[in-house]
């Protein structure tokens, strides 16, 4: 009898776990299939035989049923169970050498192309590229010019506007990373969003429902009129000799306008960016011409398309780029819906679609956790080397689908899942490996979710609106999912930066010579 269940064990076992039996799908390479086949053969035979010999003993079992039952031994069950333990553990070692074997190959193939583990990143070159190549004392200063100038402009333009027959423009909040302290490549650009919104009695109405797929991330607005719809108060009983302060009923006293002047889309109560970025850049046409005797600099437009986009040239010879972005404030908070990304003229919506900026929190977001993070962290280190290594390679082989906030992106995910403790200024070469590896994942699944959007680990200090924490995720990568031609090129384009990263932040280390040190900084980009 116990031979019988050994027996039964053994082939049990073998069946389950043996590979040869039940391959793994495409595994098998196909000079070894005659092979293969000829192995499972043998094993058919051998199983066969086991079969036989088991049925055999079993009729021998129903006839010793019959005899008188003697008292049962059970050491059998005991060399029984040793036996199948040690058979299954040689199946499971086979397996994981296998196993290894595999995985050796893969890491040889990789080492083959380029990985960000295999990258050697020096830890002095690294902290003395962030010392040298960082301008925190020039930035401050252009800075406060910069925002000493848009606010003239600004007050020029709303003198220019006549009272309620124009979109009210708002104080400009300065976001990017200027005012986040961590830009180092040249010119110095100063992103402004300016909020504006319609003259009274309009008012700007949202809606995220039934967007397209490729417009994730992107809203519709609508101008209305109060009292279109009646008082928004009319749930309330005020009496006949109570009246609403807040939507009176004079409003609709006042002439309706046209969408051209609400700044629609033709026949429509969409507001349009198109529409929205030829006002604003008229407006502010105007407005320098009124304010440029007071300055002593050239101001020229860099892109004729696109709304608030200057270039400044100081008598120093000093360039910086001014990048006032229209925008609608989304009811009391951060969010803004924007015309246009400045580092990304080319993907503009098309209308009625206004893209969704979460800048402002995302500046918050770093304030927020460089006051909890170790004094002298490697964080904004790490932006500042790959956004710097991302512009070098750009200038090199054109541009790709990856833009900086891709990398600041995956610089958010790790920092709201990292402990603080591994934030120190002595890991900035295991830091700045974890985002070029974050990278290189989100690139090889296309997908890299924005860190704000759909993200229930946001601190509730940010105060993110609800209707943007509880949405899904939005895939920044889209683009080269739909795109072939364009992935592959963004691929390369991040394998050439890995390849000549260290090269790069070389070049540009400052480097000791007899004579003292020299800076080979030659005006990064």
């Amino acid at each position: 009898m116990q031979g019988v269940f050994a027996r039964l064990c053994v082939v049990v076992a073998a069946t389950i776990f043996n590979p040869l039996l039940f391959p793994h799908e495409n595994t098998t390479v196909p000079e070894q299939d005659d092979q293969l086949l000829t192995r499972m053969r043998e094993h058919e035979e051998k199983l066969a035989l086991e079969q036989a010999k088991l049925d055999k003993e079993l009729s021998q079992i129903e006839h010793k049923q019959e005899e008188p039952h003697t008292e049962p031994d059970y050491s059998w069950y005991f060399w029984s169970m040793v036996s199948f333990v040690i058979f299954l553990t040689i199946e499971l070692c086979r397996g994981n050498l296998s196993d290894l074997e595999f995985c050796s190959i893969e890491d040889e193939n990789e080492s083959e192309t380029t990985s960000p583990r295999s990258m050697v990143l020096s830890k002095h070159i690294l902290q003395n590229f962030c010392e040298r190549c960082t301008l925190a004392h020039e930035n401050s200063r252009l800075k406060e010019f910069v925002e000493g100038f848009a606010d003239d402009l600004l007050e020029a333009h709303r003198g220019i506007s006549e009272m309620g027959t124009e979109m009210e423009v708002g104080d400009f909040v300065g976001v990017g990373s200027m005012f986040e302290s961590w830009q180092v490549c040249k010119p110095m650009t100063c992103d402004l969003i300016v909020p504006f919104s319609p003259p009274d009695p309009y008012y700007f109405q949202f809606n995220f429902s039934d967007i397209p797929p490729n417009m994730q991330g992107s809203g519709v607005i609508t101008v209305s009129r109060f009292g279109d719809e009646g008082c928004l108060c009319c749930s309330t009983s005020l009496g006949e000799d109570m009246i609403c302060l807040l939507h009176p009923s004079n409003n609709n006293s006042k002439p309706e306008r046209s969408s051209d002047e609400l700044l629609c889309s033709k026949n429509t109560n969409f507001l349009s960016k198109q529409q929205v970025m030829k006002w604003f850049q008229i407006s502010i046409t105007k407005s320098w011409s009124r304010i440029c005797h007071k300055y002593d600099f050239e101001l020229t437009f860099r892109n004729l398309d696109t709304a608030g986009a200057f270039k400044i040239r100081l008598p120093s010879g000093k360039v910086i780029v001014l990048n006032l972005i229209p925008a609608v404030q989304f009811e009391d908070s951060d969010a803004y819906f924007v015309t246009h990304f400045p580092s990304n003229y080319d993907s503009i919506l098309e209308d009625p679609f206004w893209p969704l900026s979460l800048a402002v929190s995302e500046k918050k977001i770093l304030k927020y956790y460089t006051k909890r993070l170790p004094k002298n962290s490697c964080l904004l280190h790490c932006l500042q080397i790959v956004t710097f290594l991302h512009s070098k390679q750009t200038s090199l082989t054109g541009k790709s689908a990856l833009t900086g906030y891709h990398f600041k992106t995956a610089l958010f995910h790790l920092l709201i899942n990292k402990r603080p403790y591994v934030w120190t200024v002595d890991k900035i070469d295991q830091r700045l490996r974890d985002v070029l590896d974050f990278m290189k994942r989100s690139l090889q699944e296309k997908r890299l979710n924005h860190a704000l959007v759909g993200n229930c680990k946001i601190p509730k200090d940010i105060q993110i609106p609800q209707v943007f924490l509880k949405s899904d995720p939005i895939n920044l990568f889209r683009c080269l999912v739909l795109d072939k031609a364009l992935y592959e090129a963004t691929l390369t384009h991040f394998q050439e930066m890995l390849r000549n990263g260290p090269a790069l932040l070389q070049e540009y280390t400052p480097t000791m010579t007899n004579g003292g040190m020299i800076l080979r900084l030659n005006e990064i980009l």
